[in-house]
């Protein structure tokens, strides 16, 4: 059992100063940064955008400078109580050699976002061993379900997940391991590198968006060659958006039974790691989901299907 273990970031009251950066693709204009300024305000939070995050360049949210400027200058501002990242999209993966995570570990702050974020929270996970948080992006339309879970999360440290109706048992049992993982398409992205989440011991988070059911396959066996995923505690798989079987394999009518499904991928690799498994949990590219502190300790009840994030009885 791994004894990698990550430390507890503070959580945000009222007047809290949140950065509002940009380090992966571009807004699509000046909206998307009043949306997360009122999402901040909303919460009672003092929001302060970052200089460039309405800058652009081709499909990145200003040049590589740009972007890391305003994440370096979150960080390194003694006077911001947490880093909110507007947007996903892609662009994170090029700034991680220069993030100073020195600054980082000297005031430990929240770092919140999901999809592309992934790959920040893995090398913040690694390189200065504090919590960060799989959540919305700034400019998300929030609903009661997403706020719900967002503030209990990073507002009050209660249980931001619990009961996942709509989601479906791949592998029974019940698992207790710490937080760990995000988008399969970075995550794949970040095996070899020094920035990839330390899973030994982990409930591996899972959760992707337009992408081929054989290509999670393949990201996944990916992950599995590695070693990285070989002493997981569990897999707690969200959604797939639009994640649909390419054209090459739907079945016909005379071999409906040659399907594979997202299920038949995790299914095969929870039964190969001897691991319970769900999926379906409201986690990723979806309108209602829950923000999991990714290094927390949570247990996973595949039969039951539950996520329940802290100390349970």
């Amino acid at each position: 059992m791994s004894t990698f273990s990550l430390a507890p970031v503070a959580m945000l009251g009222a007047g809290a100063r949140v950065a509002l950066v940009a380090p992966a693709g571009p807004l699509r204009g000046p909206e998307d940064l009043e949306r997360a300024i009122t999402n901040a305000t909303a919460m009672g939070w003092d929001a302060v955008p970052g200089q460039h995050v309405l800058a652009r360049a081709g499909y990145f949210a200003g040049t590589d400078t740009q972007r890391l400027a305003d994440l370096n200058w979150a960080i390194r501002d003694r006077t911001i109580d947490a880093i909110w990242c507007i947007r996903g999209g892609y662009g994170v993966t090029r700034l991680l050699d220069g993030v100073d995570y020195d600054a980082l570990i000297a005031r430990p702050r929240p770092v919140i976002g999901y999809s592309d974020i992934t790959a920040l929270h893995g090398a913040i996970g690694r390189r200065c061993r504090i919590q960060s948080y799989h959540g919305p992006t700034a400019r998300t339309r929030l609903t009661l379900f997403t706020r719900n879970s967002f503030e209990r999360a990073v507002m009050f440290g209660m249980n931001p997940g619990g009961s996942a109706h709509g989601a479906r048992t791949i592998r029974e049992g019940r698992a207790t391991g710490r937080l760990a993982g995000g988008n399969v398409a970075l995550l794949a992205a970040l095996a070899g590198t020094r920035y990839l989440p330390e899973l030994d011991g982990a409930i591996l988070v899972l959760e992707d968006v337009n992408e081929a059911v054989y290509r999670i396959d393949r990201m996944l066996q990916q992950l599995r060659m590695t070693g990285a995923l070989g002493n997981l505690a569990g897999i707690a798989f969200g959604h797939c958006t639009s994640c649909e079987v390419s054209p090459e394999q739907e079945g016909s009518a005379n071999d409906a039974g040659t399907l594979r499904t997202l299920d038949d991928v995790l299914r095969e690799l929870a039964n190969s790691l001897n691991v319970p498994c769900v999926t379906g949990l409201p986690i990723g590219h979806i309108d209602d989901h829950w923000t999991l502190p990714l290094g927390a300790s949570a247990t996973l009840d595949a039969t039951g299907l539950t996520l329940t994030v802290g100390d349970t009885v």
